[in-house]
């Protein structure tokens, strides 16, 4: 058995501690509220009453010392944890007795300062710290918004709520806590415009052991005072803390406080809509928070409300479809309600819209209407008039709402970008409530509505993601019923697959519909729609029916022509398939009609006339072809139209199109006669709409029939027509077909043409012509005329041509003249030519010199082209000089040769050449240059001497002995008798 000692205390040996502080302590009531330690202080208040400092001064005294003594006594105390729980500051008789003596001594300084807030502010927390216990203190990053939105408000507000720990039992210290709240009144008595004491009177309410009389209506009635007694712009900091409160407390409280506060200050009407449908705020009010939101997106729709959380109008009512998904029941009508309320909707419309025709527009002043007659229209606080009651956003009416013609006036008609997510919510609606069919005529008719591919993808695969769902359901229902009803559920499920097949096979059809809903005008969806229906020669007749009575000519994508050919190919050719009866009165009719058609493009309308052609010509019809090209090919009696004015129809501009007499005329030489096609080709230069290979067809089809002349004659009219470098081809053509006939038999007339060819041919295309030109002077008429014209092309070409020119002018002149004639050629050659070209000219006229034996003359040659030749990206040209001068010069010669090279190389030596010289020192180019040296002695000797780079006046390589061998590279080589030998005492 357990000792007296150790027996836990119970409630009632608790409730013995109690009342502390009712009435107040006084030393006539507990004796041991003054020791002899305080006399001190108590004659020097009774001495000075009216110092607020004395007071202070006493109340911390007592503070200080409550605070030293209970840290002395924490080691010591034998406290239980059962006490601590249940009577938590006030657990020990030190802490007891020191609430005692603050009590009595507050109670004592605000007889003296009533109107004190400093000491009231004081004299709450203290009572408030034995009551609710040790206060946590949070620390917070940064400041606060001086006057934050609501919204924030309440986040702040709900991260801010303070905490306490080990409060006081509010069975046990009952009394404590009531005079807790006792003595917030009075303070509240003295002090009612500080919103700081009622903000501290509120927290109490928000302890987690505050006792449920206090903390439910007494707290409502609390705030409520609040709010009558602070001035309305200290509302919101009452606000806060009230909303906070009516969340905790949840159900009817909550919407009430709410909407008391909607009516001033909409902005937290999500978070209200939020917790009605939160299950933890008492049970969901779906109906109310579906109203909330669709005024929030109307509003906004408006102009009227900007979402705190960045919403927009669609998003709110995209929240308000996710509600009616989720609680169809309870937000929306059935099926036969919803009926009936689109009828009464659709009736108020109409008469809505018969009244407006009916009403006289009223007179205005600069724009204002004047009121003349009617009932007095409601103003909102910015001067417009408030809109009129609708049951549909009024929260507190509990008349349901029609879904579909919300969402087809405020969804369908605003959002159309979004008919995808509007439909199938609408349809997720019904199959909520069990309306099957409901549903899938909504699927269906929002798959004929949609003009995107995405809104359309969107509807499908929920459409198929249903039928999938409702057929596993009915395939689970059949497995559990018995035999009736599961021949019953059969039947329904037969059904079902059937839908579920037949929306598989339209996809491709509602997938176009979607494509010519959205561009009627679209041809290539249209021939799409027609490859669709296959072999079904109905269907496709009526497709294309429909696209040509659809289709706007002005508007139509590309080759709407070809949907009418394609039309006539399809009766000519008996259908698809080939086995229906040819048709070709309709065909005509469709190809006549397409004929009359205002096409964009002019050669859309010339194709059709030659397509109309073409089948006349597949059905042996000559003559009836030839007269649908003579139709098309009218001449009006205005010729000078234009064909690119696009003000005019394309039928007007029909007779310049190129397309359309190329055809003809095709046609003419292929079925009619030589008269006809000359007739068709004179009409096109005439209408001077003729190209070159119009020129070249035409000249070409005389030549075929032995009309040379006439054939060159049209060559001239070409030429005439045309101007360089179109007419260059021609001239080419007409130029080598004229000398092929006549060679040298019209010889001054081919002279002429030549002339006339080059006389306005740009430098770049005349070397062509003056080669051909001196070709013909050489077989048929004089060598030096012929050498007139190479020398008038040198000086004519253009630039990039000369070198090319002079080339074949050496060579003529060689073959002709021999070699001594070429001499001022190349002269004139080198003075002309760029440099690099420059170069290799001379190269070529050194070797003519050579072998001509002047040698002299072969060396200044040389000596000239090295200005231009840098020796690192030139080598050649010093290769072959090195080579001339061992062959043929002396000693002297080979040393002048040396002394130039490294004169050009210090003029070449710039940064820019380095470079140049590097990129293009690559490495089989030295492998070529080590293989010949190994070839040439004397560049083996040269390389050796001076290492390829420059070398000093006065220092030169001894000279290697007559029949000595040298060494390269420690590889023995054998001597060369005709080295030659440098002196050493000479100066290089």
């Amino acid at each position: 058995m357990p000792s007296v000692a150790e027996k836990k205390p119970s409630m009632e040996d608790y409730s013995s501690y109690f009342p502390l502080t009712f009435p107040i302590p006084t030393p006539a009531t507990h004796p041991d509220l003054i020791s002899t330690k305080d006399l001190h202080r108590e004659e020097d208040l009774l001495r000075n009453p009216t110092s607020f400092r004395a007071w202070w001064t006493a109340i911390h005294g007592i503070r200080d010392a409550y605070t030293s003594q209970s840290k002395m006594e924490q080691n010591t105390a034998s406290i239980t944890s059962e006490t601590l729980a249940v009577l938590g500051p006030l657990a020990s008789p030190l802490a007891r007795q020191t609430l005692q003596k603050l009590t009595y001594i507050y109670e004592a300084a605000l007889a003296q300062f009533p109107n004190s807030f400093k000491l009231w502010k004081s004299y709450l927390q203290m009572r408030m710290s034995f009551v609710l216990g040790k206060h946590v203190v949070k620390k917070r990053a940064g400041g606060k918004k001086k006057f934050p939105e609501m919204k924030e408000a309440l986040e702040e507000g709900q991260e801010d709520l303070e905490e306490w720990e080990g409060a006081l039992d509010p069975i046990v210290g009952w009394v404590e806590w009531k005079a807790l709240i006792a003595l917030f009144e009075r303070a509240l008595m003295w002090l009612p415009k500080l919103p700081r004491l009622w903000l501290m009177y509120f927290s109490t309410f928000f302890h987690p052991r505050c006792p449920s009389i206090l903390s439910h209506t007494h707290a409502r009635r609390t705030f409520d005072r609040a709010l009558r007694t602070l001035p309305p712009s200290l509302h919101a900091r009452v606000w806060t803390p009230y909303l906070l409160w009516a969340e905790r407390r949840g159900g009817e409280a909550l919407v009430k406080i709410y909407r008391r506060y909607l009516a001033v200050d909409p902005s937290v009407t999500e978070r209200f809509t939020g917790l009605l449908l939160s299950s933890t705020t008492g049970p969901p009010r779906p109906l109310e928070a579906a109203k909330l939101l669709l005024s929030l997106a109307r509003k906004a729709a408006r102009g009227e409300y900007t979402s705190p959380e960045g919403k927009s109008p669609y998003r709110l009512l995209e929240d308000w479809i996710e509600v009616v998904e989720k609680y169809p029941e309870e937000v929306g009508l059935g099926v036969d309600e919803t009926d009936a309320s689109n009828v009464a909707f659709d009736k108020a419309d109409a008469e809505a819209a018969k009244e407006q025709e009916n009403t006289v527009e009223p007179a205005s002043v600069k724009g204002q209407l004047i009121r003349m007659a009617g009932p007095p229209v409601a103003l909102g606080p910015d001067g417009k008039p408030l809109p009129a009651y609708n049951e549909e956003e009024d929260p507190t009416n509990v008349a349901k709402l029609n879904i579909e013609h919300i969402i087809q006036k405020d969804g369908l008609s605003v959002y159309k970008d979004q008919a995808g997510r509007l439909w199938t919510g609408l349809a997720t609606y019904w199959i909520k409530r069990g309306e099957f069919d409901r549903a899938k005529n909504t699927f269906e008719e929002g798959m004929k509505m949609v003009l995107t591919i995405r809104d359309f993808t969107q509807i499908y695969d929920a459409y198929a993601e249903f039928l999938e769902s409702l057929i596993g359901s009915l395939m689970e229902a059949v497995e559990d019923e018995e035999d009736e009803e599961a021949a019953e559920l059969e039947q329904e499920l037969d059904v079902r697959m059937k839908e579920m097949e037949a929306l598989a096979d339209r996809r491709p059809f509602l997938h176009n519909d979607v494509l010519l809903r959205r561009n009627p005008n679209d041809v290539q969806e249209w021939e799409k729609r027609v490859a669709l229906w296959g072999e079904d020669d109905d269907q496709v007749a009526k497709t294309y029916t429909t696209a040509l009575e659809t289709i706007n000519p002005r508007k139509a994508t590309a080759n709407l022509h070809r949907l009418y050919i394609n039309f006539g190919k399809f009766y000519e050719e008996g259908g698809v398939a080939g086995e229906a009866e040819v048709d070709l009165i309709s065909a005509r009719k469709i190809l006549e009609k397409a004929t009359k058609v205002n096409f964009r493009n002019v050669d859309d309308l010339a194709e059709v006339w030659c397509e109309w052609a073409e089948m006349e010509l597949r059905l042996d019809n000559y003559d009836d072809a030839i007269r649908v090209m003579q139709r098309a090919t009218a001449l009006p009696k205005n010729t000078k139209i234009s064909y690119h004015d696009h003000s005019l129809s394309s039928q007007v501009r029909l007779f310049k199109s190129l397309k359309l007499w190329s055809f003809y005329v095709d046609l003419e030489e292929s079925i009619g006669s030589v008269e006809t096609a000359k007739a068709v080709y004179d009409k096109i230069l005439e209408l001077r709409i003729a190209n070159a290979q119009i020129i070249v067809n035409y000249a070409a089809f005389l030549e075929e029939n032995h009309y040379f002349e006439e054939s060159f004659k049209v060559y001239e009219r070409g030429v005439e027509l045309f101007t360089f470098p179109v007419s260059f081809e021609l001239w080419n053509i007409y130029l080598s077909k004229f000398v092929k006939r006549y060679g040298g038999s019209k010889l001054e007339r081919s002279r002429d043409l030549f002339e006339q060819a080059l006389e306005k041919c740009p430098p770049k295309s005349c070397k062509p012509l003056f080669l051909m030109y001196a070709q013909l002077e050489e077989d048929f008429g004089l060598a030096k005329r012929s050498m007139s014209i190479y020398e008038r092309a040198t000086q004519v070409v253009a630039d990039e041509d000369k070198f090319e020119m002079f080339t074949v002018y050496i060579a003529k002149a060689t073959a002709n003249f021999g070699l001594p004639a070429t001499r001022t050629i190349y002269e004139r050659a080198i003075e002309v030519l760029p440099d690099k070209q420059t170069a290799e000219m001379c190269l070529r006229f050194a070797a003519l010199e050579r072998k001509l034996g002047e040698i002299d003359r072969a060396r200044a040659v040389y000596a000239h082209a090295s200005q231009f030749c840098d020796p690192r990206t030139n080598p050649h040209f010093w290769t072959e000089w090195n080579t001339f001068e061992i062959e043929t010069g002396s000693e002297d010669t080979f040393r002048e040769m040396l002394r130039i090279k490294r004169s050009v190389q210090a003029q070449f030596n710039t940064e820019s050449s380095y470079l140049a010289a590097q990129a293009l020192g690559t490495k089989p180019e030295k492998e070529d240059d080590e293989a010949g040296d190994e070839q040439d002695p004397m560049a083996a000797a040269e390389k050796q001497t001076y290492g390829g780079q420059f070398v000093a006046a006065k220092k030169t390589a001894p000279p290697p002995e007559e029949g000595e061998a040298t060494k390269t590279n420690g590889a023995p080589q054998a001597a060369n008798a005709d080295e030659i030998h440098i002196s050493d005492d000479e100066d290089l």
